[in-house]
């Protein structure tokens, strides 16, 4: 049992770092190269989207860590779960506190009422958005290294 759960909290971290890393190093970029409008317009459908899915996937993953940590506490690996689960508490708060309120802005904005600011608003998500996808790339290495 213990085993099926490393493995379905292995995946379901990894699926969540891959969308994350996709995001900062694929989708933006692409983004970016659209024209002004297009470019806010695709960045507020992204916050939209991805910003009602990805609360829960942050949190599951959390849960998951958690039990696999309490489950496995007398196995080894169990300090390398345990500092994943650090990580990703880190990066729950970091999204709490930096990246959601500037997402919960763009998701709303349009080319008719953006702040002239947005493209800065933006920027600041994004490096914000590379630390925490650092933190979650950790997390999930430590989550492999436990496995074996």
């Amino acid at each position: 049992m213990l085993s099926a759960l490393e493995v379905i909290t292995t995946v379901v971290v990894g699926l969540m770092v891959g969308v994350e890393f996709s995001v900062a190093f694929v989708m933006n970029p692409i983004f970016n190269a659209l024209p002004e409008d297009s470019n806010q317009l695709a960045h507020s459908h992204g916050g939209r989207m991805l910003g009602a899915v990805m609360p829960f996937w942050y949190i599951g993953s959390l849960v998951l860590v958690g039990i696999w940590a309490v489950a496995g506490w007398h196995h080894h690996g169990t300090g390398l779960v345990v500092t994943a689960a650090a990580l990703l508490i880190v990066s729950v708060i970091m999204s709490i506190l930096l990246l959601v309120p500037i997402n919960n802005q763009n998701k709303n904005w349009t080319p008719d009422n953006r702040p002239d600011d947005w493209k800065e608003q933006m920027n600041r998500w994004d490096r914000y958005h590379y630390v925490r996808v650092a933190v979650i790339i950790a997390a999930f290495a430590l989550l492999v290294a436990a496995l074996v």
